[in-house]
């Protein structure tokens, strides 16, 4: 806005309102004779002044001294004006030497900052006298010494409303009092004795109005304490200042108790007082815009909300909650209910905060830079749960952004971007489940995941309805964990959450973060798991979210090329940045400890570990050791995995790693051969396995043969790290095609090969991921638009027995999973796994066998070529008596051929394969097998 040019206020009276110009009359020196206190004369509308009584009668000389003082005062009273305003001491000296030439005075007073005042007399009791003006009467005021023995017993809250009353009085015109004094007759000079007396008692004029300086500051947004300068503040010399910064307020008052005193407008929302007060008071203010006024406390009468602790963990990088410090956080403050705000922005000049409760206005409500940790923090009281806010920050050049806050944990729903005021009343029931949850490892224990995007899982619900319908269909097909994809905020559906700008707040989209504790909640209480993806490695370039935040770049690198994420046109995070490595850590184990989440799914971990990652030579800089690791993003990495398990025992951490890194899920204090230690995650996705699978099935069984190396050449590698086998989201999209659709031959034939690969997939080792829609054969590509096609399995629909059939083996197929140790206890042990037939290629025929960890088997036989193969045989232990059939996928309940083998499979003693024993078995036309010992 532009400022407004105003008159300053006068010295350290109160009592000027805006638009007087008149300095206040003060009184002159008084003769050694004259025994009795004076009496205060105000001066008249015509300008003239009106001598002083006294007791004593005084002579003719003693008169004239008198008024000369009285008029020498008033202009060294202006130039004092004059001075306040911006002009110096000796342009006001000068000034008052033209309009009173040749004429002597009584001595003045030099204060330390040169400046010049009319002597003052003191009372008997030793207070000073000073007299102020009225602008309608000439009675005189009440005697000094009188006023003092009345201020001794009045109160705060009185001596509140006498400064309020006085305020409302007008002072004589500049240029009446000038006139004056020219006309004032020649007075003897004071006694040398009068004079030093009167040089000690002489108060330095002050004005509470602020400097230009500060002034300017704050209405830039450039302040970094405004504490400092706004609210009550004791004078030096003597009372209590009152400053407040409400821009286009009308007037603004200071309330304590049932007193009143009302702020002189300083022009530009500026208000202030010099308040006769021996202390600073409880005190609200009345806060008046045209025909509303608001009461409220002063956000500047507080002290800061933050301790040592909190600024001390955030300077080190180590805040494990950042949270609790940093953002919107309703509280209780010195007793006063409201909410405090926090932000990281060491690069502003200043921040201010803005919201629904100020207009977004933010001028008017900056925050205080607490020391060199970059923290900005305002306490504001009255300010609670669903207000809309963002910082104003001012960047080093000057210019003005309004961002979002990045510790946000509630926000708008997109497009709208405010962050919103939130805090949690929720009640959690999973007790029981929390407790128990880390009794066994994940890579030890059965785990089975399906990939869910919520927002279109069934389109239109919320969390809350969500809560109904997910658990129990999820229980039902007996999967023992569910992953969403990215829940955190995002403004672009189409991104399905993987560019995140509201890192601490669940989507908006469906329902209050409440609302989703409400979702998980009843997923545990149904005995399911919560996984979530989390996107550490980038994020979008939104100009109200972390993008050059504070007009520099915080979040991201400094250096453009390694800030440019080249595939997505996102920006990378600074992992060599302490502060920025906190936020991400400290994210972590915000969604663990604050929504009770199971585990982290890791996106895109690849890219954060490879400098060269998508970038041609040149683009990129090598390591200090001259490598294309980033040790940046892997001590981040590793210390991310080592806190979160350290604070949420039974969570695991999940990296989407595609390339071969030593270590993925090694101990973080266990170095590998590159000399690194692991990154410490629990489990990796095994993206070869699924790549090469894929291209193995996609083939027709006639071409297979040549491929058959593409299914076994995951074991050469299995051990290595301890994987989940993940048929995600990224499989069944963007021209991929869906599972179903990737399998050759007709619908018969690809859902025969569709229930083979499943069967295959849960019997090999590694953990299960398959992502929404697949576990029913949709066959249409996933659109986040309108999700799985649910209407396959409407009973009114022809070919809903084919879809419903392929459900119903992946229940079956979990459900033997759980009852069967063999397929999960020892998925990263060798001795769990045995080839039986590895090399069939021929035949297009896979046998091994798996083993819990007593030794007892599970045999898993696939066919993928569209035969039946009659009497086939295969090689087994000969301490098993007897093997049956416990799955078969060309059941005819699955919408197979029904090709099985309903009866004992008896071994013979015909040494098979590298076994002692075999049995004799029909291999059903692309199919999977499993059998078990009777």
């Amino acid at each position: 806005m532009t400022p407004r040019t105003t008159s300053s206020s006068s010295g350290s009276d109160p009592n000027i309102t805006a638009g007087e110009t008149t300095a206040p009359q003060e009184k002159a020196a008084v003769p050694k004779q004259a025994t009795a206190p004076e009496e205060t004369a105000a001066p008249t509308t015509t300008a003239k002044t009106t001598p002083k009584k006294a007791t004593t009668k005084k002579t003719a000389d003693e008169k004239t001294a008198a008024k000369k003082a009285v008029t020498k005062k008033a202009v060294t009273k202006k130039a004092a004006v004059k001075a306040a305003t911006g002009k110096t001491a000796a342009a006001s000296e000068k000034a008052a030497a033209k309009k009173a030439p040749a004429k002597k005075a009584a001595p003045v007073k030099k204060t330390a900052a040169g400046k010049k005042t009319a002597p003052v007399k003191r009372t008997a009791a030793g207070k000073t006298v000073a007299k102020k003006a009225t602008a309608k009467t000439a009675a005189s005021t009440t005697a000094p010494a009188k006023k003092t023995a009345a201020a001794k017993k009045a109160t705060a809250a009185e001596r509140l409303t006498t400064a309020a009353k006085r305020a409302s009085a007008k002072k004589t015109a500049p240029a009446r009092s000038a006139a004056t004094a020219a006309k004032a007759p020649d007075a003897k000079p004071a006694a040398p004795a009068e004079a030093a007396a009167a040089e000690k008692a002489s108060p330095t004029p002050l004005s509470p109005a602020l400097g230009p300086a500060d002034r300017g500051r704050l209405l830039t947004g450039a302040h970094h304490d405004p504490h400092s300068v706004l609210g009550a503040h004791p004078a030096p010399d003597g009372g209590v200042i009152f400053r407040v910064f409400r821009p286009y307020a009308l007037s603004v008052t200071v309330v304590a108790g049932d007193r009143r005193a009302e702020l002189h407008d300083d022009g530009d929302g500026f208000f202030s007082a010099l308040l006769p007060l021996t202390e600073v008071p409880d005190y609200r203010l009345s806060v008046a815009y045209g025909s509303t006024v608001q009461d409220t406390d002063d956000p500047y009468r507080f002290l800061p909300t933050l301790g040592d602790l909190d600024l001390h963990l955030i300077g080190e990088g180590r805040h494990e909650q950042l949270w609790r410090a940093l953002g919107a956080e309703p509280m209780t403050h010195q007793g006063v209910t409201g909410t405090r705000f926090t932000v990281w922005a060491p690069n502003a000049r200043g921040v201010s905060l803005a919201g629904g409760f100020n207009y977004w206005e933010g001028t008017g409500f900056p925050m205080r830079s607490l020391g060199g940790t970059g923290v900005w923090e305002l306490f504001v009281p009255g300010i609670g749960e669903g207000e809309l806010y963002k910082f104003e920050i001012t960047r080093p050049d000057g210019s003005k952004t309004l961002r979002a806050d990045p510790m946000a944990r509630r926000t708008q729903s997109p497009p709208d971007t405010s962050s919103i005021v939130t805090a949690s009343r929720y009640e959690w029931g999973d007790a029981a489940w929390l407790e128990r949850r880390g009794e066994v490892p994940a890579h030890e224990a059965p785990f089975s995941v399906y990939e869910v995007h919520l927002p279109s899982w069934r389109t239109g619900l919320t969390y809350r309805q969500l809560a109904r319908e997910l658990p129990a269909y999820v229980k039902d097909l007996g999967f023992t964990h569910v992953e969403l994809m990215p829940v955190a905020e995002h403004p672009f559906g189409g991104s399905w959450g993987y560019q995140v700008t509201g890192f601490y707040a669940p989507t908006a989209r469906l329902g209050t973060p409440d609302d989703f504790r409400y979702l998980v909640d009843a997923l545990h209480q149904a005995g399911i798991g919560v996984l979530m993806d989390w996107v550490p490695a980038h994020f979008p370039r939104d100009d109200w979210a972390l993008a050059e935040f504070d007009g520099r770049p915080l979040y991201e690198h400094a250096d453009p090329l390694r800030a440019a994420h080249p595939d997505w046109g996102t920006l990378e995070f600074d992992f060599g940045r302490k502060e920025v490595r906190n936020f991400l850590v400290a994210n972590a184990v915000y969604w663990c400890e604050e929504f009770h989440i199971d585990g982290l799914r890791v996106d895109a971990v690849a890219s954060m570990l490879y400098l060269d990652y998508s970038r041609e030579p040149g683009q990129w800089t090598p390591n200090e050791h001259g490598g294309r690791e980033n040790l940046d993003a892997v001590a981040f990495l590793q210390e991310m995995n080592a806190t979160v398990y350290r604070r949420a025992p039974g969570v695991v951490t999940i990296a989407e790693e595609s390339t071969a890194w030593d270590g993925v899920t090694r101990a973080t204090h266990h170095k590998g051969p590159s000399g690194f230690g692991g990154l410490g995650f629990g489990l990796k996705w095994n993206m070869g396995w699924m790549h090469d699978s894929l291209q193995y099935m996609s083939k027709e069984p006639v071409h297979r043969k040549y491929h058959h190396h593409e299914m076994t050449f995951s074991m050469v590698y299995a051990y290595s790290e301890n994987y989940v086998l993940p048929i995600s989201h990224d499989e069944v999209v963007h021209g991929k095609r869906s599972l179903v659709s990737k399998m050759p031959g007709d619908w018969w034939q690809q859902r025969a090969n569709h229930r083979a690969y499943l069967g295959f997939m849960w019997a090999h080792p590694g953990k299960q991921l398959l992502f929404m829609g697949q576990e029913f054969a949709q066959g249409a590509e996933w659109s986040e638009a309108h999700g799985p096609d649910w209407w396959l399995l409407d009973p009114q629909y022809g070919a809903e027995a084919d879809h419903r059939g392929v459900r119903d083996l992946v229940r079956d197929l979990n459900a033997v999973y759980r009852h069967s140790p063999a397929l999960w206890q020892r998925d990263t042990h060798p001795e769990g796994f045995r080839w039986i037939v590895g090399d069939a290629a021929e035949d297009n025929v896979l046998a091994f066998l798996r083993h819990d960890a007593t030794g007892a088997p599970l045999l898993a036989i696939s066919n993928f070529s569209p035969v039946v193969r009659h009497d086939y045989r295969v090689g087994v232990p000969d301490e098993i008596p007897a093997w049956h059939e416990t799955l078969n996928t060309d059941s005819a309940r699955y919408g197979g051929s029904d090709v099985t083998n309903p009866d004992p499979l008896k071994p013979e003693a015909l040494p098979w394969h590298g076994h002692p024993a075999s049995i004799r078995l029909t291999l059903p036309p692309l199919a999977t097998v499993w059998l078990q010992p009777s």
